[in-house]
Order: structure tokens, then C-alpha cells, then sequence
């Protein structure tokens, strides 16, 4: 039988690389119990590689750590400097050898990065490393936020240290560079993240670790040519716990019934697509999943914590019967729930999508597919070999298991036909019976069967292919650290050495050369870059223009699109900042499924008028196709597109996509809960948090400072509070590590915003959107979240009777507190400082009968930096 884990232990985890005795694979124990390597780092410098390397060694064994000899391979080359390219199975422990660089990197004072493909691999590695070297050493940048993003050892996303690499170069302080999922490098849209760092830092040190990445010929020798250091390839085939596969023709519950019965447990099912996972997850609750005393575990597990969205009940009841579901579309917070409640051994089945390749640390004895086609964005296909390994590689728990097993479901009318075959052999008395049968789905499905499972399970990965293209963000990125110092080679030459570097063939690196040409020319046209003299040399530079902020980006494809379109716009106030919203979000990608439940609440609420208005249904039915979803400004927007792709060739294939998902939620003042209510997005509220971060990226980087007025800073506040209040969860998680128990919150960065000593407006906008969220919960009398509103204050606390208390005054005398356009008006809040680094914030509260003399009244203190957490601190209600 195998025994249920006690705790932790999976995947690349550093528990799941312990044995089963260690202190450090039970996380119900004292993590004091383990030592930690930050107490193994000396206090003064040390070089000496083969002293560091047996400090290192020490460590691991007394851990109770076990190497393998590709472990101990790779951290001995490490050790002598060079490039490690790591191959080996998941499972079989690369992340202790990205730990031994890492304290290589610490024992003499040097930075080191860790980046990976998605932000929740960085974030399951950031507290990694957290609990190895304190929280005060390590830092987390994924684009959407960073904390402590000057720490020595910094966790992120490939694509934010390809942009450091890009406006630093050379320059970059990173000597140390762990690149995991490194298979990425041949991703489609994505691979180009992985090579710019290669291109770009000659003076690092790289450890490249992947489980799938075939053949690296191609890898080495890039590096070669660009780095002094010579490389190694690690290469093994011995996974801890070896894997069995098997192919199942019984319907899915019977699978899971089957597996759980022969303690096969955590099982992961693998779907392709959220609505399927989350579909499976609510079609289990009706199994008898978990028995009565684990549920009892289960339910004392989630004491005190926060299920405050519209899809926080449903993912609480799922939890409560022991299931769990992992996607993108779930907030950071939930997801993180599932990954800790998985590790305690709390969850038996677990439904969620092939995010599961990308290292997520959830430990699984078992991975059940659903199936082995996926949409790959263009059409239906068989998984690659590569998806497949990552996914099916997951299985298994070092310490735990004496195997992991890969189970395929075969697709369901094969299922469903087997079922019938047997059900008129039954009536027929075992003789053979015709039968009608089910036919396979037209559409979304590509035929598997159990040699395609075969086939998968014992090839090898197919070959990365190097990508690489340009952009006009790639272009600004190489002028701008020439612009600030940080290059001593002009920006447009790196640019073209790069692209003689690249990975292409010369047929392609000479289309890029005329591609990066006509960039170059619509950007001096934009007045974006520009030319002058060189005071350093004879002739002229180009660099970025000195009226553009120091972040500024084009980092979308169209980017330059809504630059030039922003000249165009003549409306003012409040219209114009929705016009400018209008135009960050066509630029953007169309997050389908937000669409799809915007046009499907537009069609309702049309239909709904229509019934009313006494429409036949044909004509009501005629309408509604030709409703979509709403794109306000449309024709300005199309009109503009066109003139702009006349005029630059280039944009090719690219076309603008109008929408209003952000336009819809500032025009309303909505809360996020509230929007997500009102046009039923439960299921992919983390869809929506991840949209709006990138519209507020996009407002804040990408639209020149000429172009923001007031009312395009109180838009930026707005979404910049609103994402900050939503789901904060990376962030208290590293403030607890920092401070157990900690009352106050800790100074972070964690949303980009600006600080007051260096834009007093943006920071007055920002105060007087943290009014205008605190004011709505007023007037709905929702006190429970108005006390997340607020900084939160020992001296002064304010709970729910508090703010009930302060304002019966006003409620003896009015009806409602009012929350409409013409109670956000500026001059009804304001912000003065009324002492160095410190301000008096006080909001009117206007009232049903417009008197307007009631106002809450707060302070702000001034730290840098800025905190993430609100800033206001409430003094009191009243006149």
C-alpha cells in the first residue's frame, strides 16, 4: 500500500529532494528543527570555490540530503566556473543544484537571479529561497509587482530579466543567473525571453535546467561565441521514482474511484482548458472523496481564511470535500491555498490544467489525463512529446511512492461505446447485438488511442527552435540605456549586433536588419527617438526622447499605434481619460473569456428590453446577433488603425481589438467583486485581475506623461487600489516571513506607483482613489471590507462597531451616504500636506439631501518606499 504523505514533497520542492525522516519534508514541524543555508553563509566574503562547495555539501547532509552523481556533477562544475546546461528528469532534485548556486552567489556577496515561465513558479520558488536565506535576502520582480526588489538573490519571470538585460546589457548587476523551464526557449511567442539574457550577459554565469530539452548542440554553442566560460551538459535519465502508464476506457469518476481505492492518491487530472477543470471539480463534490475525518482536517485548515470573492465559495466547498482545482484563472491567493493544503496531504484529487508542467509544486502520486489533445491557439492538435513529458513527469513523490502512474482516459464516445457494446451484450445474453453508436465530436478533437499514449511516453523531445524577432520595445529598450549611461555602445548598434548573434540564419537576420530600419524611422517620425550630437564621438546618437518618463515602454506589439493615436484625441476631463483607456485596451490581447461573459450579460440585459418593448422572438433573436460586446469609440479607433498601418507596412497580419473590460469598470466606480457579480466571471476572476494589471502596466508605461492629465492620474490610482486591495497574498506571505506576527505592514514597492517627493500628483491621485474605495463601502455599509480600506493602525484601531458607531450620527440625519460620479468629484476630496511627510486626506460624504457637511478624515505618513498597503490612516467621522 502507499502510504498518504504526512506532508510535503514533490516535483523540484527542496523537501522533496530530502529522505523521508528529514526534519525539512514534514512542514508541520518547527522549520527551526532544520538548519537553515542561510547560517552556513559566512560573514565576510568568501572565494575559494571548493571551501564553498564543501560548506554546501555539509549542509546537505546534514539535512539528510542524498545526491545524485547529475547533482553532484553539476554543482562541482559550477563550482569551477562553468556554464551548467541541467537535463535531467523531474523529480531528481535540479533545484538543489540552483540552491548550491545561489549560495555560491551569497558566500561571496554577489547577486544571483532565479527565472522561470510563470509567476506562480517564481512565487513557489521565492519562498524557497526565503526559507533558505532569510526573506530579507531574497526579492521577486514578475512584471505586474515586485517586493524587496534590491535583495541579493532576486526571483522573476524570463521576461523581466530580458528587459533588464536589454536596457543594461553588460552593465546588469548579475553574475549569476539560474534560467529553470529553460524548454521555453523554443516557445513560439515567449522563446526570445530565454536567448536575449544569453546574447546580453557575457560576464554571467548561466545554469540552464529543463526536463525536457533534447538535443542542446545548438545552446552550447551560442554560448560559446558570447561567453568566456565554457559549458557543460548534465545529462541523466534516472528519475527517483520510476513512472507506469496505463490507458483507461471506464468512465472518469469510475478512474478516479479505482484510483482512490488502491491508495493512488493525490491524483491530478489534467484538462486543457479552465471551464473543464473547474466543471470536474464541481461534477466530483457529489463523490465520496474524503471520509468524514479528513474532511474534519480539512475544515480546521481553513480557519481564518478569506473566501471574499464571487468563486471563493465555490473553491471553499471544493476544498471541503477534498478536492482541489489549479489554474491561471484563479486568484494568487486560492492557488496558493491549494498548493499548501496539497503538500499537508489534506486534497486527494486535484483539477486543473497543464500549468502542471511548468514546476508547480503540488505533490501528486498520480497524473490522470483527460485527454491528449489540446487548442494551441490556432488549431486542435496531439500534445508534443515535450507537453506530455512535462505534464506525465510530475507524478510521483520521492520518499513517498515506490512509482508514480500516468493515466490516459480514452475520449469519451470510445468510452461511451465500450459501455453500450457491453450493455446489449448483456441483454443479448453475450451474444453479439448491433448497437448505435456514438459518433466523435466534429470539432475540438483530434482521435487519440493507447498507441498515441505509447508512442508519447517513450520518445524524445522534440528539437527547441530559436526565436527571435523584432519589436519596437526591443528598439527603445537598446536606446534607452544608452540614453541613461548604462551602455557604452551606441543603442542602435547593439541592436544590430544582436541580430548578428541571434540564432537565425542569414536570410532572416537580414529581413530583421530591415525590419529594425523601418522601426527606426516610424519611431523618429513619432518624435519617440531622436538625433544629436555625440559629445563622446564624432557624428550624431540617437537616443529616447528626454520628454518621455525613465519607465517608459513599448513593449506591446501596437504600442506605437497608441502613442501617435494620443494626438489624435480631442475630448477633455473625464472623457478623455476614458478615450485614452479606450485606446490602452484595443492594443491589448482579447482575453476571450471576459468578452464572451460581457457580450453574453449585454445580450441578456438587451433581451430582457426587447421582451419588454413586446418584440416577436424572431426579431428580438435577429437583434441579438448583432449585438457583441461592447467597443466604445470603435470607429475613431478603426479609423486611426488604418491610417497608422498605411503608413507603417510593417504591422503586417496585426489588427486593433476594441474593447471596454477596464472602460466598464472605471466609468462605474465598480468594485472588483461587484463587476465580477454583474457579468458572472466567478470562474475567472484571476482572468480579470491579470487583465487589469496589464491595462494599469500599460497606463503607466506606455502613455508619455504629456498625456496624463488629472483625470488619467485618478484612472491609474483608481486600478492601481484596486489591484493592490484585490489580492495582496505574495505579499503578506513574504511581510509574515519577514515579521511573524507582525502588526503593521511592511514598506514594499510591490505595484510600481510613484512616490510623492518625486510626482505629488500621482500620489494625491492615489490618496483620493483609496478615499473613494473606503467611500463605497460606506454606502454599502460594508464594514468588514472598509477595514481593508484603511491602514491598519495599534493606537488607533478601527473594527466594524467603530465605523457602525461613528456614523450613526449621520444616518440619524440622512437616509444614504451617496456613491455616484458627482460624489467622486474631485473638489469633495482633498489632500494637503500639513507637515514635511505628512498629509491630511478628507473625503465629503454627500448625502441625500445635499448638505454634504459629513466627511471622514484621515492622515497619510510619507515613507520610502511607499508602502503597498493603504495609506490611509483614519482619524475619525463626522462634521
Amino acid at each position: 500500500m502507499i502510504a498518504q504523505p504526512p506532508g510535503d514533497g514533490s516535483g523540484e520542492s527542496l523537501a522533496a529532494e530530502a529522505t523521508t525522516n528529514s526534519p525539512a519534508n514534514r512542514p508541520e514541524a518547527d522549520a527551526s528543527e532544520a538548519p537553515r543555508l542561510a547560517d552556513r553563509v559566512p560573514d565576510g566574503r568568501l572565494y575559494d570555490p571548493e571551501v564553498i562547495l564543501d560548506r554546501f555539501l555539509k549542509w546537505t547532509a546534514d539535512v539528510s540530503l542524498d545526491l545524485y552523481p547529475a547533482q553532484e556533477e553539476a554543482l562541482l562544475e559550477l563550482s569551477t566556473g562553468q556554464h551548467v546546461i541541467l537535463s535531467t528528469p523531474t523529480g531528481s532534485g535540479k533545484s538543489l543544484v540552483a540552491l548550491g548556486l545561489h549560495f555560491k552567489a551569497r558566500c561571496e556577496g554577489k547577486r544571483s537571479f532565479y527565472t522561470a515561465p510563470t509567476k506562480a513558479l517564481v512565487s513557489e520558488k521565492f519562498f524557497d529561497w526565503c526559507d533558505q536565506f532569510g526573506p530579507e535576502n531574497v526579492g521577486m520582480l514578475t512584471g505586474d509587482a515586485s517586493i524587496n526588489r534590491d535583495a541579493e538573490i532576486i526571483c522573476c519571470t524570463a521576461e523581466v530579466l530580458s528587459s533588464m538585460a536589454i536596457s543594461e546589457g553588460g552593465d546588469l548587476d548579475a553574475p549569476y543567473v539560474v534560467m529553470d523551464e529553460f524548454h521555453y526557449f523554443g516557445d513560439r511567442d515567449r522563446g526570445m525571453a530565454w536567448q536575449l539574457p544569453l546574447l546580453q550577459l557575457h560576464d554571467c554565469q548561466f545554469l540552464l535546467m529543463s526536463a525536457t530539452l533534447g538535443e542542446t548542440q545548438t545552446i552550447e554553442e551560442l554560448i560559446a561565441r558570447t561567453s568566456a566560460h565554457g559549458t557543460v551538459r548534465v545529462h541523466g535519465d534516472e528519475r527517483p521514482v520510476p513512472l507506469d502508464y496505463s490507458y483507461r476506457e471506464t468512465p472518469v469518476h469510475e478512474t478516479i474511484e479505482k484510483l482512490l481505492s488502491k491508495d493512488m492518491s493525490p491524483v491530478y487530472m489534467v484538462h486543457f482548458t479552465q471551464r473543464e477543470a473547474a466543471e470536474q471539480a464541481q461534477a466530483l463534490t457529489s463523490a465520496n472523496i474524503s471520509d468524514k475525518e479528513e474532511k474534519k482536517r480539512i475544515a480546521e485548515a481553513l480557519v481564518g481564511f478569506r473566501f471574499d470573492t464571487p468563486y471563493g465559495k465555490d473553491i471553499q466547498r471544493f476544498l471541503r470535500h477534498g478536492i482541489g482545482i489549479h489554474h491561471a484563472g484563479l486568484l494568487p491567493k486560492y492557488r496558493l491555498l491549494v498548493e499548501r493544503l496539497a503538500q499537508r496531504g489534506l486534497l486527494k484529487v486535484i483539477c486543473g490544467t497543464d500549468t502542471l508542467g511548468v514546476g508547480v509544486n503540488i505533490p501528486i502520486r498520480t497524473v490522470l489525463l483527460s485527454k491528449l489533445c489540446k487548442f494551441d491557439g490556432e488549431k486542435v492538435r496531439v500534445l508534443t512529446v515535450r507537453e506530455f513529458l512535462q505534464v506525465s513527469g510530475r507524478a510521483g513523490r520521492r520518499g513517498y511512492d515506490i512509482a508514480g502512474s500516468v493515466v490516459c482516459q480514452a475520449p469519451e464516445h470510445v468510452i461511451e461505446n465500450k459501455r453500450l457494446e457491453a450493455k446489449a451484450a448483456t441483454a443479448a445474453g453475450g451474444k453479439k447485438k448491433k448497437v448505435v453508436k456514438k459518433k466523435p465530436p466534429t470539432k475540438g478533437y483530434v482521435p487519440w488511442n493507447e498507441e498515441t499514449l505509447g508512442r508519447l511516453s517513450t520518445s524524445m523531445p522534440e528539437p527547441l527552435v530559436p526565436r527571435f524577432h523584432m519589436s519596437a520595445g526591443l528598439l527603445v529598450g537598446c536606446l534607452q540605456s544608452e540614453a541613461h549611461g548604462r551602455s557604452a555602445r551606441p543603442g542602435y548598434g547593439r541592436l544590430i549586433e544582436l541580430i548578428d548573434a541571434c540564432l537565425e540564419d542569414q536570410g532572416t537576420k537580414r529581413k530583421l536588419k530591415r525590419e529594425t530600419a523601418v522601426l527606426f524611422r516610424a519611431l523618429r517620425d513619432a518624435e519617440i527617438i531622436e538625433l544629436a550630437a555625440d559629445p563622446r564621438r564624432a557624428g550624431k546618437r540617437v537616443h529616447v526622447s528626454d520628454e518621455l518618463q525613465e519607465n517608459f515602454s513599448l513593449h506591446h506589439t501596437l504600442s506605437l499605434y497608441l502613442v501617435e493615436a494620443l494626438d489624435a484625441l480631442h475630448s477633455e476631463g473625464t472623457e478623455h481619460a476614458l478615450d485614452v483607456l479606450g485606446l490602452v485596451e484595443s492594443i491589448l490581447e482579447n482575453p476571450r473569456a471576459l468578452l464572451i461573459a460581457q457580450e453574453r450579460r449585454v445580450k441578456g440585459e438587451l433581451m430582457a428590453q426587447l421582451k419588454a418593448d413586446g418584440l416577436p422572438f424572431e426579431e428580438r433573436i435577429e437583434k441579438l446577433d448583432q449585438v457583441s460586446w461592447p467597443k466604445p469609440n470603435a470607429e475613431f479607433i478603426y479609423a486611426t488603425f488604418n491610417r497608422f498601418a498605411d503608413k507603417h507596412p510593417w504591422v503586417g497580419e496585426e489588427n486593433i481589438r476594441p474593447k471596454a473590460i477596464a472602460r466598464e469598470m472605471f466609468e462605474s466606480y465598480s468594485a472588483f467583486n461587484d463587476f465580477v457579480g454583474r457579468n458572472q466571471m466567478a470562474r475567472i476572476e484571476g482572468v480579470l485581475l491579470r487583465y487589469l494589471s496589464q491595462v494599469h502596466n500599460t497606463l503607466v508605461r506606455t502613455i508619455p506623461d504629456a498625456f496624463k492629465t488629472d483625470d488619467v492620474l485618478d484612472m491609474i490610482a483608481y486600478f492601481r487600489t484596486l489591484l493592490a486591495r484585490v489580492d495582496a497574498s505574495l505579499l503578506e506571505e513574504w511581510q509574515d516571513r519577514m515579521e511573524p506576527g507582525r502588526e503593521k505592514p511592511v514598506m514594499s514597492d510591490a505595484m510600481d506607483g510613484s512616490e510623492p517627493r518625486f510626482d505629488t500628483k500621482a500620489f494625491e491621485a492615489r490618496v483620493r482613489a483609496e478615499l473613494h474605495h473606503l467611500m463605497r463601502c460606506l454606502a454599502t455599509k460594508n464594514y468588514a471590507d472598509a477595514m481593508q480600506c484603511i491602514h491598519e493602525d495599534r493606537d488607533d484601531p478601527w473594527d466594524a462597531a467603530r465605523f457602525e458607531t461613528e456614523l450613526t450620527p449621520f444616518y440619524e440625519e440622512y437616509e444614504a451616504i451617496l456613491f455616484q460620479p458627482s460624489a467622486r468629484q474631485a473638489h469633495l476630496a482633498q489632500v494637503k500636506e500639513i507637515e514635511p511627510n505628512r498629509y491630511e486626506a478628507r473625503q465629503v460624504l454627500s448625502d441625500d439631501a445635499g448638505d454634504n457637511i459629513y466627511f471622514v478624515e484621515a492622515v497619510v505618513h510619507v515613507e520610502s518606499p511607499l508602502s503597498d498597503a493603504p495609506l490611509l490612516r483614519l482619524r475619525r467621522i463626522g462634521t
